[in-house]
């Protein structure tokens, strides 16, 4: 059996976070030999980074990062790489909006390819404005990059020889597209599974900030240019 690192970021997620541990621990203790678990406190003004230390206080597996400022999901994701120690890498939202039945096919299938990568199977849980703007970026990101994948967005498990093995230059939630472009450009296999939500019980989604989408698409056009206007297209030399 292999070893996963688990990366949480939570952004006022007071309401949420411990349910989200609560939900993902059993599923992953069921796969895996051994374990890590990283929640990163992205400098929130409610309780977040207290309760996950009171869950972390009850599983040695789990550490707790407190960001001193908001860095974004990005940034929280590639920090997590940077520290991960276990053979595969996860990144599992802090919003537990992650029904619990994804979590079994998608951590049985992990070693079958390189990389798992999810797609929500029903998107009437989401808000009609945020299925349009998911639908527009996963339409776009196919067309631009000569893609087929279902989803940019979903859990997604790599290798974490893989995933270092390129360079994710944004902070934003586009951070997982441009790994995704660059690993399948470089011959990385994939396989994608259905993933399961709910609506959210506690909060909002940060998602539909105008910020955000300005940093989304700022992500997509300077990915885009590198690829196929700078003259240094991705490589492929991705060690099988």
């Amino acid at each position: 059996m292999s070893s996963l690192t688990v990366i949480i970021p939570a952004y006022n997620e007071a309401g949420n976070i411990a349910e989200t541990l609560a939900a993902v621990v059993p599923f992953i203790e069921k796969y895996f030999q051994d374990y890590e678990i990283l929640v990163f406190d992205d400098c929130s003004k409610d309780d977040t980074g207290k309760i996950a230390e009171s869950v972390a206080a009850q599983n040695p597996k789990i550490k707790v990062i407190h960001n001193p400022k908001n860095m974004g999901m990005g940034y929280n994701y590639k920090a997590g790489v940077k520290m991960a120690r276990k053979d595969y890498v996860v990144m599992v939202p802090g919003d537990n909006d992650i029904l619990e039945k994804t979590f079994d096919p998608l951590f049985q299938a992990v070693g079958e390819k390189d990389i798992i990568l999810a797609y929500t199977a029903d998107m009437s849980m989401r808000p009609w404005g945020r299925v349009i703007l998911s639908k527009t970026f996963t339409g776009l990101m196919n067309l631009l990059f000569g893609l087929r994948l279902k989803y940019f967005n979903g859990i997604v498990v790599h290798r974490t020889d893989l995933v270092r093995s390129i360079a994710i230059e944004t902070d934003s939630f586009a951070y997982q597209a441009e790994a995704l472009v660059k690993l399948l450009r470089k011959g990385a296999s994939y396989l994608e599974l259905p993933q399961y939500i709910r609506e959210r019980r506690y909060g909002s989604s940060k998602a539909l900030g105008l910020r955000n989408i300005a940093r989304v698409l700022k992500t997509i056009f300077r990915l885009w240019f590198k690829t196929f206007i700078d003259g240094k297209p991705v490589s492929s030399n991705i060690k099988m």
